[in-house]
Parts: C-alpha cells; structure tokens; sequence
C-alpha cells in the first residue's frame, strides 16, 4: 500500500492517509526508510514549481516501530485499560521528554543508552526530513 500511495500520490486527491501496523515484519533500518517515505508523503508535489501540483497528505500511522515514530511532526501515545468490563484508551500528545521517554520505551531499553537511542532517532530523522 505505501508503494502504491507513494506512486500515486502525486495524481490522489485524497487529503489524509491512514496507515495502521505499516511496521508489521520490518525492523530498523528499513524502517528509517519507510518513515521518511511516509513523511515524504506530507510534502507538496513539485515544491519547486509555483502553482503545480498538489499539496500534501497528512499522514496517520499507527506503529510500534520508534524508527517510524521518530518521522512524525506530532506523535501521540495510547494507553488502553479494562475497567469494569470497558475498554478504556486513554490518548496523549507527547512532547520532549514525554517523546523521548515513549521512543526509548519503543527500542526496549532502558536507562540512559535507551534515551540516547531515542534522541539519535530524533535527530536522524530531522537530517533526513531538511535534507
């Protein structure tokens, strides 16, 4: 599917993209590179040219995978608990610290080389998104 909208994208009207469990059966490295083509995806087409093509998609994914993770310009955290028989989800935007501590929790470490891991993830992500 992300092959598909990554060829498609430039012709798809379609405003917001949804993808959930992308991740499935993908580790690390390839998974830096699915993120920044799905970040891809957010960008205009034809940036360069005024006046052609079209905007970009906003992008949803749902994933366990911090490679992926780290891609996102919002990432919020989700906490689902049974209470009398109820599911209950609890959502949360995370930023800084909560981002790092939920990054570093995804790699599953702990301790301060999970949270160094967390902010490489960070800031390799941001090089590939400027660059």
């Amino acid at each position: 599917m992300l092959a598909l909208k990554t060829v498609l994208s430039r012709a798809d009207r379609t405003p917001t993209l949804i993808f959930d469990e992308i991740d499935q059966g993908i580790g690390g490295r390839v998974g830096t590179v699915v993120g920044a083509k799905l970040w891809r995806l957010t960008q205009s087409s034809y940036p360069e040219v005024e006046g052609v093509g079209q905007p970009g998609h906003q992008v949803l994914c749902i994933t366990h995978l911090p490679q992926l993770a780290a891609f996102g310009d919002v990432h919020y955290g989700v906490e689902k608990t049974v209470t009398d028989g109820r599911t209950i989800a609890l959502v949360r935007r995370l930023e800084s610290r909560a981002r790092l501590d939920e990054l570093a929790q995804m790699l599953g470490t702990q301790g301060a080389a999970a949270l160094q891991g967390a902010e490489d993830l960070l800031v390799q992500a941001s090089n590939l998104k400027s660059g």
